[in-house]
């Protein structure tokens, strides 16, 4: 490697130390991911907070009428409302402690502490799904009787209660798993308020209490997909993969085919936490081109087409052997992924 390619790399990465920094100082401050749209994070625990002191309330009242009542539907919304609750309290406490600066080993600070809220949201939705998928059958086979006009009553009240909680949490930043989730919640809670006061409905109208229980199997249906979504999303942030619409190889490609540039590889992009992507890639460029510019136009297109706020790109000379023999990994001994080559990289037959 020349002189001026040490240099350059050097120098590279001194820019994106520093770059990293303030980006780290940015997302620090909760302005980095999520925030973007001009919600603060302490207007959206206002939000949550308001909308955890509806469900609790009302959820006590729920449970209280679904045993009056003998209603596994009420007491099945119930159930949906605690895990809705559950959601707005880790939320709450996952932002707290995402908020944390890094320091220490934890060099990104603890982001992802939204997403373990989110996993263990999405996992109490699953498994509650399955009780009351059971509890639902059974009460197909044998139903009780049921009085409909509480249940009528009670669904009505909660249709108001969750149309009030879910316009507060509306109103918060979506963007991040962490309050979707909950949002995600509170939402299918309120469709499972419909189909509850409509089995009231017909219970009260026909006396048909089996309607009771089918009612019960939809809130378990709406809380499976939920759940499953819940889980899905955060799996891919633990996992490490690229946030979901978000192909590397395009991206790859796109880099390689800037100006200047023989190859692309090692390129990796992951979430640090819902709604913070981030990316690292080597690349290497002509002998003689401009590395800050290459790094800069590369920088530049993943930010605008992509939304890639947060990259740490190494930006090399290519060897000189790279160009004039075929194996475009010749100058790596371990590459990992596919190797993306640039027009200004030699085709099988060139030389």
């Amino acid at each position: 490697m020349t002189d001026r390619a040490v240099r350059d790399r050097g120098g590279d990465r001194d820019r994106n130390h520093g770059r990293g920094q303030e980006q780290g100082r940015e997302h620090g401050r909760g302005q980095g991911h999520g925030h973007g749209h001009g919600v603060s994070a302490e207007a959206d625990r206002r939000y949550l907070t308001g909308a955890l002191a509806l469900i609790i309330g009302f959820m006590a009242v729920e449970v209280v009428i679904g045993i009056t009542a003998r209603s596994l539907a009420l007491i099945s919304d119930a159930g949906h409302m605690l895990t809705d609750a559950i959601a707005i309290v880790f939320a709450l406490i996952a932002m707290r402690i995402a908020a944390r600066p890094p320091q220490g080993g934890f060099t990104y600070g603890l982001k992802r502490a939204e997403i373990i809220s989110a996993q263990i949201n999405g996992i109490t939705l699953l498994l509650l799904s399955v009780y009351f998928v059971y509890e639902g059958v059974r009460r197909l086979i044998e139903p009780p009787e049921v009085e409909g006009l509480y249940v009528v009553v009670t669904g009505l009240a909660g249709i108001v209660v969750n149309l009030a909680a879910t316009w507060l949490l509306s109103r918060a930043n979506r963007s991040s798993l962490n309050i979707e989730g909950a949002f995600q919640h509170i939402l299918n809670d309120l469709y499972a308020f419909v189909a509850t006061t409509v089995a009231g409905l017909v219970i009260w109208l026909t006396g048909w209490s089996r309607a009771d229980a089918i009612a019960a199997l939809v809130v378990a249906a709406l809380m499976f997909k939920a759940g499953w979504g819940l889980v899905r999303d955060a799996g891919r942030v633990f996992m490490e993969a690229a946030p979901a619409g978000m192909n590397p190889a395009d991206i790859g490609r796109k880099a390689a085919s800037l100006d200047q540039v023989v190859e692309v590889h090692d390129l990796h992009i992951w979430e640090v936490t819902s709604g913070y992507p981030a990316l690292s890639a080597h690349i290497l460029v002509e002998p003689g081109a401009d590395c800050h510019a290459v790094r800069l136009a590369a920088e530049r297109m993943v930010h605008d087409e992509y939304g890639i706020e947060h990259t740490t790109m190494q930006v090399d000379h290519a060897p000189s052997g790279l160009l004039t023999i075929e194996g475009a990994d010749a100058h790596c001994a371990d590459p990992h992924g596919p190797t993306h080559l640039g027009g200004a990289a030699p085709r099988p037959g060139q030389g």
